[in-house]
């Protein structure tokens, strides 16, 4: 890569609506010489398509990282900063700094690097689009942790969304020390425990 080209990251985070276990944002440099076929929007992949292509940025990017904030900061401080905390750990964490970010979204993390934010970056921006596949992935694995740790509540199945399902099972098997007790299913929840 030449002194003149920028190194841009994308960034993107993964869980903001999820009511159990952290924020996992991913920033990702992709190598311009090497072009990855069907970087999209996670959501709109296969779990068996996002893996596949999970495996292929990790392989050929020019660096990946992973950053996260765990129930107990989302309570804290809200999802949203929870989000952009995420999303700075990934980019400092990264093996190579970048001279440019592009942020899935409306809001930047508090991070000296210059970038932009772009709505629906991670349809638009192969970058992003990477970034969003690192996150769900690695997200979606984390679930199927706690799906151990915590049997009965079937987060492999809803992966921490509040479905009807995990409504449910929150309402008679409790809450967990992953559930996020600030938001609402999990506060009502708490409200009537007491």
């Amino acid at each position: 890569m030449s002194a003149t080209q920028n190194i841009i990251a994308g960034v993107d985070e993964v869980g903001r609506g999820c009511i159990v276990g952290p924020v996992i944002a991913a920033a990702v440099i992709l190598d311009p010489a090497c072009v990855i076929p069907g970087l999209t929007d996670s959501k709109k992949l296969s779990a068996k398509k996002r893996e596949c292509l999970a495996d292929s940025i990790k392989q050929h990017a020019i660096a990946w990282s992973i950053g996260r904030a765990e129930p107990s900061e989302i309570d804290q401080i809200n999802i949203l900063q929870a989000s952009l905390l995420a999303m700075q750990r990934a980019v400092k964490s990264l093996s190579v700094q970048p001279d440019w970010l592009k942020v899935d979204g409306n809001q930047y993390p508090d991070i000296e690097c210059p970038g932009e934010t772009i709505i629906q970056g991670d349809l638009l921006v192969a970058e992003i689009s990477a970034a969003s596949i690192i996150a769900k992935v690695y997200r979606d694995q984390e679930m199927l942790v706690l799906d151990a740790l915590y049997p009965g509540y079937e987060f492999a199945r809803h992966k921490g969304y509040p479905t009807k399902l995990h409504k449910e099972k929150l309402s008679i098997l409790g809450v967990t020390q992953q559930h996020r007790r600030s938001f609402s299913p999990v506060k009502q929840m708490l409200s009537t425990e007491a």
